[in-house]
């Protein structure tokens, strides 16, 4: 028996994602579904960037991207990967791991068509992680997919979303004498019930 309340209160730790969540929206200044996606290119070697969450879900999390990045790619081809969330306002992280899947219906239209034009044009025009030779390229690029597309644009097929379906999440609340508040969520897969664990700091 774990001794949580407080921030840590329920047994569902998405509920606890989106509460936490939900009160950095009031604090951070800038981005507070910002999270460092880690994923792991073909020789094991570990890549991390900034990544917008879009979505907390009854049993995953979603965030959008081009699918031929590198990111993309190291998704589809490990097939799992890891972040972090992390909010210095509130002095709380979530760490997070587990598979991946590609998200690349309806819901997936209806989020692309949410953004604004420019951020729709952009993703048709950047071949994101391919080198570029200048940003008069890229400007370019961009007015010749206006051209095309004009301004209603649907979404590319090589756009789209990721669900990571997690097997792992660990909440962390900072602690006065660094004596940090820490709780981990872990089940063998998607359909198993969740071992609940406090954890030294």
């Amino acid at each position: 028996m774990t001794d949580r309340s407080g921030i840590f209160a329920g047994d569902d730790p998405f509920v606890i994602a989106s509460r936490w969540l939900a009160e950095a929206e009031k604090t951070e200044l800038n981005d507070p579904n910002a999270i460092a996606l880690s994923t792991v290119d073909q020789d094991g070697l570990p890549n991390a960037r900034m990544v917008l969450l879009k979505e907390i879900e009854a049993s995953a999390f979603v965030f959008y991207t081009n699918y031929e990045s590198a990111k993309g790619v190291e998704l589809e081809t490990a097939g799992k990967a890891a972040f972090v969330m992390h909010w210095k306002s509130l002095r709380r992280q979530i760490r997070v791991r587990g598979a991946v899947t590609r998200e690349e219906g309806a819901q997936a239209d209806d989020y692309y068509q949410s953004r604004s034009l420019k951020s729709k044009l952009g993703a048709w025009a950047s071949k994101q992680s391919q080198p570029l030779s200048s940003r008069a390229a890229l400007v370019a690029e961009v007015a010749k997919v206006t051209a095309v597309q004009g301004t209603n644009p649907k979404r590319p097929a090589f756009w789209g979303g990721f669900r990571l379906v997690p097997t792992e999440i660990e909440f962390w609340a900072d602690g006065a004498f660094r004596l940090h508040d820490r709780f981990v969520w872990r089940r063998q897969n998607e359909l198993s019930s969740w071992d609940i664990t406090r954890l030294n700091p």
